[in-house]
């Protein structure tokens, strides 16, 4: 005997019954974007601004997906007491044809749900204000949804896709390198060591975590080097930490570096030229995609930039050496802070008049001092200015971008230099490196955060990353 479960089946197929239509949730970015109307659409977000006129309501409405916000016309019959800046809202209606010229669609509400309301007295951020930067840094919890910090963190993240791209389409294979190390790879002692709570708690004479000293990386260019031994084209992107004592404009305590590493080969201009394509491959990418967010800051924050970047894409960047970089400092009327003199490090003041003495455009500094670099860099055995392949990439407002070399391959060379610093120990590894198939490679570094200010015009470094950690402040 059939059951009832066989005669519902049956019923089902046999009667074809009409199916509701589906409801579309948009992002704000696909509604502008769309080229035709469409009904039962739903989208939600963050409301921007309330207007209630007698016959109409209007909202506009962002979710972060762009710069733009989208225009809500409702029957003042749906307004309600939490409808207001700030709200979270749900809207479902029809898109349809804006009649104004300044926008493409526009949704008509059927219906309005405040998700969650805003207290609109105690919120920090107010409607049609344009709060500075330094205002909005108050506020790390609430900054990302002011206008400039938005535009900022849709610029960071395809910016962070540009670079992946970049390196990928030239056959780079992406690297995890460790946050936690055991090496410092600058030598500069600003390193901020690991240990667990217990450990802080406990004398001394325990044993560490790790059994070593530990600590945060401040580069994970030595961890590359090791990859670069069994792939020719490597690469990270992550964060790296500084513990410098510093609240100035230029310096944060959790940064990210862009590092690559290059095996086979000789020449620093082949690091140079992978430096110059990067950042305009970069730069043109995030002009591209991000046009409407590139416009307020080059509108808003920097109004000079925009014309310096397009110098900047078009043109070969200026190759100069160290000494030609001093004795052009030595000949400037302007008085530094910092006497230039051969064998010390170039100051930022000193960076900034090199570039616009070339001409407001990036420059390579090329053979520095051996005694002014770290162990890693390859010996130029130039006497009696004993100089290494090392290169810095200055930019105009900021200073230092990036920063490489060619490193020491040869093992006699590199021991040599190790033991005389007494780290031969230490870095026995580094040393089998040499032992083991070495080629001579190359690489550099380039600060995230640095480029972002440079391509947008932002003064200060906290204000291109989210979440900024510096002296004495670590919110959130």
């Amino acid at each position: 005997m059939l059951g009832p479960r066989w005669g519902w089946q049956a019923l089902r197929r046999c009667v074809s019954l009409p199916r509701a239509q589906r409801q579309v949730r948009l992002r704000v970015r696909e509604a502008l974007g769309a080229r035709e109307p469409a009904g039962e659409v739903k989208v939600q977000g963050w409301v921007r601004s309330v207007r209630s006129q007698k016959e109409v309501l209007f909202l506009h409405i962002n979710d972060g997906s762009s710069l733009e916000n989208l225009q809500v016309v409702a029957d003042p019959s749906l307004e309600n007491r939490d409808l207001t800046f700030g709200s979270a809202v749900e809207v479902q209606g029809k898109l349809v044809k804006s009649p104004h010229r300044m926008q493409n669609m526009e949704l008509k509400a059927e219906t309005i749900r405040v998700v969650g309301p805003c207290d609109t007295w105690s919120f920090p951020l107010k409607t049609k204000e344009r709060h500075p930067l330094e205002y909005v840094r108050q506020f790390p919890h609430l900054r990302c949804r002011n206008n400039t910090l938005g535009s900022l963190l849709r610029i960071r993240s395809e910016a962070t896709a540009a670079i992946h791209s970049f390196f990928q389409d030239n056959g780079y294979m992406h690297i995890h390198t460790p946050i936690i190390t055991s090496n410092d790879c600058e030598g500069a002692g600003e390193l901020f060591q690991i240990e667990t709570s217990n450990e802080a708690r406990e004398p001394a004479e325990k044993t560490h975590f790790f059994s070593v000293p530990a600590f945060l990386t401040v580069s994970g260019q030595l961890h590359l080097e090791v990859m670069a031994g069994a792939f020719t084209h490597v690469f990270t992107f992550g964060p790296t930490f500084r513990a410098e004592n510093s609240q100035s404009r230029r310096h944060l305590a959790e940064f990210y570096m862009v590092e690559a590493e290059l095996s086979f080969t000789e020449s620093l201009e082949d690091i140079m030229q992978v430096m110059e394509d990067l950042f305009k491959t970069v730069t043109s990418t995030v002009f591209s995609k991000c046009p409407r967010d590139v416009e307020l800051f080059h509108k808003y924050i920097a109004p000079a930039q925009k014309d310096r970047l397009e110098k900047t894409l078009k043109n070969k960047f200026v190759i100069i050496s160290y000494n030609e970089a001093v004795e052009t400092l030595k000949q400037a009327s302007q008085t530094f802070t910092f006497k230039p003199e051969w064998g010390c490090d170039l100051q930022t003041e000193h960076e900034k008049y090199l570039v616009k003495h070339c001409g407001e455009v990036p420059v390579f500094v090329i053979n520095y001092p051996y005694d002014l670099k770290p162990f890693y860099m390859r010996d130029n055995e130039d006497g009696p200015q004993h100089t290494v392949a090392a290169v810095d990439l200055l930019v105009p407002g900021i200073g230092e971008l990036c920063g490489g070399s060619l490193r020491e391959e040869r093992l006699p060379f590199l021991k040599s230099r190790l033991q005389r610093l007494g780290l031969s120990d230490a870095y026995q590894w580094y040393l089998d490196l040499r032992k083991f198939g070495s080629v001579p490679h190359g690489g550099f570094g380039m600060g995230f955060e640095r480029y972002l200010q440079y391509i947008l015009g932002v003064e200060n470094i906290k204000d291109v990353i989210p979440f900024p950690r510096f002296s004495h402040s670590c919110l959130l």
